[in-house]
C-alpha cells in the first residue's frame, strides 16, 4: 500500500501543505550464527523504493491510532511479506522536509526500531508497489547511501551487541552523550 488513505483525504482538503506525521523505520537484523568466523558480520533486510531507487530499511507512516511497534511489524511484512517482532527502540527524531514528485510535503516525527524475523527469513518479496526489490546484505556492504539510515543500522547492531551500553538517539542529527 503507499499512501494510506487517510492522508488521501488529507490532501483532498489541504492540497499539497505540509504535513506532520508519525513514521516508522524498522531496521531487521539478522545475526550471525554462534560460532561464525570473526570476519562474519550481521545482515540488514533492505528495500529498493519506486520512487528514488534508494536502498533503505522498511519505512511508513502509522495509522491513526496506531503505536509505532505494531506500525514498524505491520510495514515490514506490507514491503517485505516478512513477518518480525520490533525488539528495541534506537531512537527518535524531525526528519525532512520531504518534498515528492507531486509536490506534496511532508516532515516526519519518525521512530526507528530494531526488528527480528519472527519464522523463515531467507525469502523476502517485494509484497506491495512501493519497491522493486527486496533483499538481505550484510552491513559492510549495503548499498545504504542515506546517512541517516546508515546510522541507524549502526546503531540497530550496536544495540544487538551491546544493550546494557546503548541510549537510543534523540534527533537522528548527532549522538546523544
Amino acid at each position: 500500500m503507499s499512501t494510506p488513505e487517510f492522508i488521501v483525504n488529507l490532501r483532498a482538503r489541504i492540497g499539497n501543505e505540509e504535513l506532520w506525521l508519525p513514521g516508522v523505520t524498522a531496521v531487521v537484523i539478522r545475526d550471525v550464527p554462534p560460532g561464525s568466523p570473526f570476519h562474519v558480520v550481521p545482515d540488514v533486510l533492505l528495500v529498493r523504493r519506486v520512487d528514488t531507487g534508494e536502498w533503505t530499511p522498511p519505512t511508513g507512516i502509522c495509522d491513526p491510532g496506531e503505536q509505532p511497534d505494531a506500525g514498524a511489524v505491520r510495514e515490514v511484512l506490507e514491503e517485505t511479506g516478512l513477518h518480525v517482532s520490533a525488539e528495541a527502540l534506537l531512537g527518535v527524531g524531525a526528519v525532512g522536509p520531504v518534498i515528492y514528485p507531486n509536490g506534496d510535503r511532508c516532515r516526519f516525527m519518525d521512530t526507528a526500531m530494531r526488528c527480528v524475523v519472527v519464522g523463515e527469513s531467507d525469502a523476502p518479496f517485494p509484497a506491495d508497489g512501493e519497491n522493486t526489490e527486496v533483499g538481505w546484505f550484510p552491513i559492510s556492504h549495503m548499498p545504504v547511501s542515506n546517512q541517516r539510515f546508515r546510522m541507524v543500522i549502526a546503531d540497530a547492531v550496536a544495540q544487538l551487541k551491546h544493550p546494557q551500553g546503548f541510549a537510543p538517539r534523540m534527533g537522528f542529527e548527532k549522538r546523544r552523550r
